[in-house]
């Protein structure tokens, strides 16, 4: 998870609380879910927390967090903006790989060498989180002074222009250079560029910002060096490109709130498309909604409608009950109780974790204080026992160790390319471990895009990843599998799979079948094996596992083009096969 390095001297500053030792700091982050990790060596806090708080990516966003902990603060906040005096004009031919931008002008800035450097790490972890990798994402920050606005073509004022260039189109002088390029020249000849060329590679034309003087920024790669942001820069130009709107308003009303809380003051950016106008950045709330039960029966604590409201405001939102019950149509309050209040939540535009009423309750949950919460045993008459699987995956893996394999548990994630393209098959192709996959419609990395459809590929990872140990390496794991089945009422078909990998200088077909067949036996099943075909394995090593006249997985030889794609030297035999075809 992200850590984020945060001075406490700082931090205590921002919070208005000098009186708190690191100790107490400590506490505090806790209680909101922040876990110290240790110290830099400059001493500051190394602070590691959960992804979907992003705007505690800075000290500004916990220092605001601290303060509507401590209750100095209380309620939503919105910045006043002033009025727009510059424009972004979007031009026709920007790449249709990246056709968002939006911006915002910052004045009046305070920037000593904490404020820059804070600056600088929540636009790298901005990037590195909800910009993934600047992929979907990325934030340019440039000193307004150094720009020369062209005229506006609707009205007065100042504009700059977003559009499309060729890859030896214009030149610039990048940051950390003194020479100036073309962007093909940044790609191939500057480490920054050659770092992630591979965002804009394919295009034809590249994204590109020019002011009235020429290229000053390439999009999603670098900034030009002509209005590099120092100390002694006192106005900025905030403009942020990527791939959704959504995403790139969200993260650039993050950095809003972080420069506001240094003092500084935000104008609004008006941003023209060809068929469309925005007023960026774009502060404005809204409204979520959860009931009074709800909030209950998940925290197990017996709450007043004021004390819910409290609560709400020192979590930094507006509540308020709603009149008429739970009349109203919002898809939140679908399945909330008839009779229980309702409350209606409004939420900053910094908050980009509150998605579901759940949410809500996590707020109240953390404001309220979990460790203030008693257990109690729950209110039901039942006898605890195994499930009939959970026997059968136990006694699957037990015979597996006394087999000699070593059990693993993998994430049940993966991506489209280890899945499938690594082991050499494809999701139409009619084979184990090919099927239409669950993938994530926004994922969080791109190394975790999909639920596995079967397991062999994350051994083969786990082999990849540990040639530097000795062999024999005999890993077999009991996990998850999953495809799209639309007969299924979340729409997911998902089971228990067996598999196993023996990777040894003399590892053979023969080797993995005698481990199957003493799985069979032990299970008292009828093991067949017929010849068949299969992308991952060899030609002639390969059958298919048949157990009770079933066929329900694969066995053989992994070909040597999987091999050599995952770096391995020595042969590995394997087998797949459904767990439920031994009960």
């Amino acid at each position: 998870m992200p850590v984020v390095d945060v001075d406490p001297e700082e931090l205590r500053e921002l919070t208005g609380h000098d009186e708190k030792d690191d100790e107490e700091l400590k506490t505090d982050l806790f209680g909101l879910g922040l876990e110290f990790e240790g110290r830099t060596e400059e001493g500051e806090f190394q602070l590691e927390f959960a992804p979907d708080r992003l705007d505690r990516l800075s000290v500004e966003g916990i220092a605001r967090s601290l303060r509507y902990q401590y209750g100095d603060d209380r309620g939503v906040y919105v910045p006043n903006t002033n009025d727009a005096e510059w424009t972004i004009e979007v031009d026709e031919d920007v790449p249709d790989e990246r056709p968002y931008v939006t911006g915002a002008v910052i004045r009046g800035v305070d920037l000593d060498e904490e404020a820059l450097e804070s600056l600088i790490q929540l636009q790298e972890k901005l990037h590195a989180t909800m910009g993934r990798k600047r992929a979907k994402g990325a934030i340019g920050i440039h000193d307004l002074a150094m720009l020369k606005g062209a005229p506006a073509r609707k009205g007065e004022g100042n504009s700059i222009r977003y559009t499309g260039i060729e890859p030896d189109g214009d030149r610039f002088v990048p940051l950390d250079s003194n020479s100036e390029m073309t962007p093909a020249d940044v790609l191939t000849d500057h480490p920054t560029g050659e770092t992630y060329a591979d965002l804009v590679g394919e295009y034809e034309r590249y994204p590109a910002i020019y002011d009235d003087i020429g290229l000053f920024s390439f999009p999603p790669v670098i900034n030009g060096k002509r209005t590099e942001v120092s100390t002694d820069s006192r106005e900025l130009l905030v403009e942020m490109t990527g791939t959704d709107q959504w995403t790139v308003d969200r993260m650039l009303s993050i950095v809003c709130y972080a420069l506001d809380a240094r003092g500084a003051t935000v104008e609004t950016v008006t941003v023209e498309y060809p068929d469309r106008e925005l007023v960026r950045p774009d502060l404005s709330t809204r409204e979520k909604s959860v009931s009074h039960d709800r909030i209950e029966g998940l925290i197990g604590v017996d709450f007043d409608p004021e004390e819910v409201v409290d609560l709400f405001e020192r979590s930094g939102l507006d509540a308020e009950t709603a009149e008429g019950g739970v009349g109203s149509q919002s898809s939140d309050r679908r399945s909330e109780p008839a009779d229980s209040p309702v409350y209606e939540v409004d939420v900053p535009s910094y908050r980009v974790d509150v998605l579901h009423p759940l949410d809500l309750v996590d707020d109240v949950g953390r404001a309220y204080g979990f460790n203030d919460l008693e257990p109690s045993y729950p209110d039901v008459s039942t006898v605890g026992g195994r499930h009939d699987r959970s026997q059968l995956e136990d006694a699957v893996r037990d015979l597996l160790v006394g087999l000699g394999f070593e059990d693993l548990l993998n994430f049940h994630m993966i991506s489209e390319t280890e899945n499938f393209e690594r082991m050499r098959i494809d999701p139409d192709d009619d084979a184990v471990g090919a099927a239409d996959p669950a993938t994530i419609r926004e994922p969080y990395s791109e190394d975790y895009t999909m639920l596995r459809t079967w397991a062999l590929p994350s051994l083969l990872m786990v082999l990849e990843n540990n040639t530097h140990r000795s062999y024999p390496q005999d890993l077999a794991e009991i996990g998850l599998a999953a495809h799209v089945d639309d007969s299924e009422n979340t729409g997911v078909a998902e089971r228990r799979t067996v598999a196993g990998v023996l990777a040894r200088h003399d590892a053979s077909y023969e080797d993995a079948k005698a481990r199957l067949q003493a799985v069979a036996r032990n299970f008292d099943v009828d093991l067949e094996t017929p010849p068949t075909d299969h992308p991952t394995f060899v030609d002639g090593r390969t059958a298919a596992v048949v157990i009770d006249g079933e066929s329900v997985g694969v066995i053989g030889e992994v070909h040597p083009s999987v091999l050599v794609e995952h770096d391995l030297e020595l042969p590995v035999a394997g087998f797949e096969f459904r767990m439920d075809a031994l009960e």
